[in-house]
């Protein structure tokens, strides 16, 4: 008995010194040496590639890749990055939700085998990269090339697990070039300055002037008609254009939207208003469904934390908040800063009926407000898809009390006219009913009326 025992005590033993042995050793292939191909990379002449591979949130991967087997990167040259690149082409890749096409393109650029100077081949290899598409590699008389980009720095950092060739030029996929010339075709950038909706008739709800309209394009009533009735909105609004057969995805759209506010981080407060205290987001996507198009003017975290009690205590103060922050307009950063500076002061509708917000340069930017209460446009084109603009700002706006006092006085105005108006006139009817009583009845009852 006392021999069984210790037979399985020993077995015991051993189990746990191997399973400890290799618990050490993956950890141990989990770090990376100091020598390693990724450190020379973050510390070598291509700073800009580096600083993408971070901002792709690639380090993890490649560390893995370097684990197992030896890498060759072909590095382009700060200066494709820099001065070389299509800047719509590098603020395409910069754009959070665009984050796949920035991995891919990056580990377009990385060859999980060791291809060295001596390696290379005379004819067309095609080499498959770590973004599963292949690359041609072949030679030109004197001249190496990796796909369509000359190497002009071969073997340039060599290291134990890796190879770096420095590349005169950018290498792209496929499929990002036609991802980007999608997103691209969707736009239409111009500084043009805004106009206000349409005139509406209010009896019938149809537009004062009505104006031809192609087949396929966006509605023509102005996009309060289509809205559900809220704060500071008339109600009884009409079915948007469109009925049941939506343009676009529109529920789809916003959800991605949100999703990108959350994941680039410092909205977070503007997206749980959107989701959790009101039902703006579905109501966005029933409007984008529609074919109307939306500017989000969203506020920062840190702005956000600035509400006090008292400005969010009012009813329906969240939904005011957000719609005054909403522009029914498709506009970027480029549209607006274009327009600010050719024509100064520029009024953009705004959801939060008849309240508009100002924008104009500023420091190089473009500030909206324009009275207390002002913001800069802080994070531009955090999200821009043709339907859905959306541009960080670091301040909470509201409509300014010049423009308030004016509407107050123009309502005082309106009461004290329609005041001055009726009391005459019901005098002068009351004067008429008095006389005929009295001459049909010569009752004591209307004798009032004389000294009426």
């Amino acid at each position: 008995m006392a021999s069984a025992i210790t037979k399985y005590f020993i077995l015991f033993i051993l189990f746990t010194t191997t399973v400890t042995v290799a618990v050490a050793a993956i950890g141990a292939a989990a770090q990376i040496n100091s020598n390693s191909v990724l450190v020379a990379l973050l510390d070598s002449r291509y700073t800009e590639l580096a600083e993408l591979v971070e901002k792709a949130l690639l380090l993890q991967t490649l560390e893995d890749a370097v684990s197992g087997q030896n890498i060759t990167i072909f590095a382009p040259r700060n200066e494709a990055l820099e001065r070389d690149l299509d800047p719509e082409f590098k603020r395409f890749l910069l754009e959070p939700r665009n984050l796949q096409a920035l991995q891919t393109l990056i580990l377009h650029h990385i060859v999980p085998a060791r291809v060295g100077g001596e390696q290379w081949p005379n004819e067309t290899t095609p080499h498959n990269t770590l973004s599963n598409d292949a690359l041609h590699i072949s030679s030109l008389e004197t001249v190496r090339l990796v796909g369509t980009a000359e190497v002009v720095r071969a073997d340039d950092v060599v290291r134990n697990d890796g190879i770096i060739h420095g590349i005169g030029r950018l290498l792209i996929p496929k499929s990002v070039q036609q991802e980007f010339n999608g997103r691209r075709s969707l736009r239409a950038i111009s500084a043009v300055k805004p106009e206000g909706a349409p005139e509406v008739d209010p009896r019938t709800n149809r537009l004062k002037k009505p104006v031809p309209v192609p087949v396929g394009s966006p509605p023509v009533l102005p996009i309060y008609s289509a809205m559900a009735p809220g704060p500071s909105l008339a109600p009884a609004p009409a079915p948007g254009p469109g009925g049941p057969r939506h343009h676009f995805d529109g529920e789809s759209q916003v959800k991605d939207f949100i999703h990108t506010l959350l994941q680039y981080g410092g909205y977070n407060e503007m997206a749980d208003i959107l989701v959790n205290l009101t039902n703006l987001a579905t109501e966005m996507g029933k409007l984008v469904s529609e074919g109307y198009v939306l500017t989000v003017l969203a506020p920062n975290d840190e702005a956000m934390a600035k509400l006090t009690t008292d400005q969010l205590a009012e009813p329906g103060a969240p939904e005011k908040i957000m719609y005054y922050h909403i522009v029914p307009e498709y506009q970027t950063e480029e549209s607006m800063y274009n327009a600010v500076r050719r024509f100064g002061k520029v009024q953009y509708d705004t959801l939060h009926v008849p309240h508009k917000v100002v924008a104009q340069e500023a420091d190089g930017s473009v500030k909206f407000g324009d009275g207390e209460e002002t913001a800069y446009l802080f994070d531009p084109d955090i999200y821009i898809d043709g339907r859905i603009s959306v541009q960080g700002i670091d301040g909470v706006l509201f409509p300014s009390s010049v423009e308030m006092s004016s509407q107050m006085t123009e309502s005082a105005k309106t009461v004290a006219s329609v005041n001055t108006v009726s009391k005459p006139r019901r005098g002068k009817l009351l004067e008429v009913a008095c006389r005929m009583l009295v001459s049909f009845g010569q009752d004591s009852r209307f004798t009032t009326c004389h000294h009426t």
